[in-house]
C-alpha cells in the first residue's frame, strides 16, 4: 500500500491541470531544474506566450528575496513560475507580488495571512508556508515599456514578468529549512493534492490579475488593494525594516498606491514608503 505521504508526492499531472483551466494557462512540469523563474525568463526572451506555467518537482537552484537560497524535497512542495506580459505601466508592477500573495491566501483559506511583501503565513504562530519571487525581463534588459501581452503579438523578454511561487505542501518538520517555516501537512490543511492547489491558485490569480489589468494597474479601483489590506498581517504592527545602510523601526500603517509599505517611524513623523526591504514583525 502506498503511504499518504508518498501518494501526495506523486508527479503533478500538468496536462490534467491545463485541461481543467480550459487552456487559459499552459502548464508544463519537469522533474528537476535550477530555477523555474530563470527558465521562464529565458523562454520569454524567445517569445514564449503569457500564461505559460512551469512546475518543477525539484528546484536545485531556487532563490528567494535578497538572494537567499530556497530548497524543498522533490514533490514535497508546489514550486512553479508563471509568465506574464502585463499591459499596465511598469510602475504598477510593484503590486504583482502582493496580488500573487492574495491569490495564494484565498486558495489556502481564511486562516492564511500575508506578510508584506511576499510571504504567506499559516498557523497560530504565523509561520511561513509560502513565498513569492517576482522578476521582470524589463529589469534585466533595462527596458521600461510593457508589451501588449496578446498571443500572436511581437514578444520579447523585456515586456515579461515571471511570478515564482514556492508552497510547502507535504514537507515534514525535519525537512524544513528554518524553525519559522511550516507546511500544509504540519498545519493540518485539508488539501494536499498539488494539482488541486495549482488549479485553485491559478483560478483565483486569473480573477485578480484580469481585474487589475482591466483597471490599468489601479489596485484601488480593481479591488486588489482592499483585498490585500484585509489579510495583511503586517499592517498595524510594529516592524523593523532592514534598508541599505540603516534600519527603520516603527508601525506599518498602510500600503500605498504603488504597493509600497508605509511605516510611521518610532517617535512619530511622516510615514516612510518602503519599496523593498527585509521586514521583521516585532513581537
Amino acid at each position: 500500500m502506498i503511504s499518504p505521504l508518498a501518494q501526495s508526492r506523486r508527479p503533478l499531472d500538468a496536462d490534467a491541470v491545463t485541461a481543467r483551466l480550459a487552456g487559459r494557462w499552459l502548464v508544463d512540469a519537469v522533474a528537476e531544474t535550477g530555477s523555474t523563474n530563470a527558465d521562464l525568463l529565458a523562454a520569454a526572451a524567445t517569445g514564449a506566450p503569457a500564461g505559460t506555467v512551469l512546475v518543477a518537482e525539484l528546484q536545485s537552484g531556487g532563490r528567494g528575496r535578497l538572494g537567499r537560497s530556497w530548497v524543498s524535497p522533490a514533490g514535497a512542495g508546489l514550486t512553479f513560475s508563471v509568465l506574464l506580459r502585463p499591459v499596465p505601466p511598469v510602475p504598477a508592477w510593484g503590486w504583482l507580488p502582493l496580488l500573487t500573495g492574495l491569490a495564494l491566501a484565498r486558495t489556502l483559506g481564511s486562516a492564511a495571512r500575508l506578510k508584506w511583501p511576499n510571504d504567506v503565513l499559516l498557523g497560530p504562530d504565523g509561520k511561513k508556508v509560502a513565498g513569492v519571487l517576482v522578476q521582470s525581463g524589463a529589469a534585466q534588459s533595462g527596458a521600461a515599456q510593457p508589451g501588449s501581452g496578446q498571443p500572436g503579438s511581437e514578444q520579447s523578454g523585456s515586456d515579461a514578468v515571471v511570478v515564482g511561487v514556492g508552497l510547502n505542501v507535504s514537507t515534514e518538520q525535519a525537512e524544513l529549512p528554518v524553525e519559522t517555516a511550516t507546511s500544509l501537512l504540519l498545519e493540518g490543511h485539508r488539501e494536499s493534492d498539488r494539482g488541486e492547489l495549482l488549479v485553485g491558485f491559478l483560478s483565483r490569480f486569473d480573477g485578480l490579475y484580469t481585474a487589475w489589468q482591466a483597471h490599468g494597474g489601479d489596485a484601488r479601483a480593481s479591488g486588489l488593494a482592499g483585498g490585500y489590506r484585509a489579510v495583511c498581517a503586517t499592517l498595524g504592527v510594529e516592524v523593523s525594516v532592514e534598508l541599505t545602510g540603516h534600519t527603520l523601526t516603527g508601525r506599518a500603517v498602510d500600503v500605498d498606491d504603488s504597493g509600497r509599505l508605509l511605516v510611521r517611524p518610532t517617535g512619530g513623523g511622516t510615514p516612510v514608503a518602503v519599496a523593498a526591504g527585509d521586514v521583521t514583525h516585532v513581537r
